[in-house]
């Protein structure tokens, strides 16, 4: 049994419905799901019938995977997507922060960034919800530093991250995980993925074992959410999960 929760991101199986995705999470015994804004829940009804199904399988749904565009200023599009997560009891949003790297992103677009932030953290206020900027490439959230100076300007609790790998830059992340460690809220992993990023550069099997090996001994509570498995395989699936319960 894994120290922390394991979890299935839906757009892993983009081909399969919210029926068959719940059904395969209880079969792997997983504890949560995090449920996508592009396929599987778009609309209240979704969101209605993705608790009913989860909370008869006894599964948490532990975040929406919402694909906001932090820095669009969509306030009807952030309130449908408020209103669907707490319809599915989720405890968090997961966001995009902007389109562009934090170095190529100039200062009118940060002030940008930084008040379409602070507007949409205080419509989920409202809601009790968590915001949690994606950790990823081409968009403000790939840099440490980045991130603690959009979230110490922001200065709002409930605007925490998500820690997630490129799998080559094992300094980086370790230092990443240090320094953020006290805003992180979910992790994404990808043994898949970390096959392809190793592809062409030095590999390194244990790479992941080594971050989620960090994350055991700082005793983290957050969720460790599977995103993407070979050829989303349900195969694949099951072994994937399995290794996550090592931990």
């Amino acid at each position: 049994m894994s120290f922390f929760k394991i979890g299935l991101a839906s757009v892993t199986f983009r081909n399969k419905t919210v029926e068959e995705i719940v059904s395969l999470c209880e079969k792997a015994g997983v504890d949560c799901i995090e449920w996508g804004a592009d396929v599987h829940v778009i609309t209240a009804e979704n969101a209605e019938k993705a608790r009913a199904l989860c909370d008869k399988a006894n599964i948490r749904i532990s975040s929406y995977g919402s694909y906001y565009r932090v820095g669009s200023g969509d306030e009807k599009q952030w309130l449908t997507l408020c209103e669907n997560a707490k319809i599915m009891g989720a405890e968090s949003i997961r966001v995009w922060l902007g389109g562009k790297n934090s170095e190529d992103t100039p200062e009118h677009e940060y002030k940008k960034l930084l008040t379409d932030l602070k507007n949409i953290c205080t419509a989920a206020e409202k809601y009790g919800l968590l915001v949690c900027p994606e950790c990823h490439d081409y968009t403000f959230n790939n840099d440490t530093d980045a991130f603690l100076k959009i979230r110490n300007e922001l200065d709002m609790k409930n605007c925490r991250t998500y820690f997630q790998s490129r799998y080559f830059r094992m300094a980086y992340d370790l230092d990443r995980i240090d320094r953020t460690y006290d805003f992180i809220e979910n992790v994404h992993v990808s043994y898949s993925d970390m096959k392809l990023e190793q592809a062409d550069k030095t590999k390194d099997e244990n790479y992941l074992d080594t971050l989620l090996r960090k994350f055991r001994d700082k005793s983290f509570g957050g969720a460790v959410i599977l995103e993407f498995t070979e050829n989303a395989e349900e195969s694949s699936f099951f072994e994937d999960i399995q290794k996550l319960r090592t931990y």
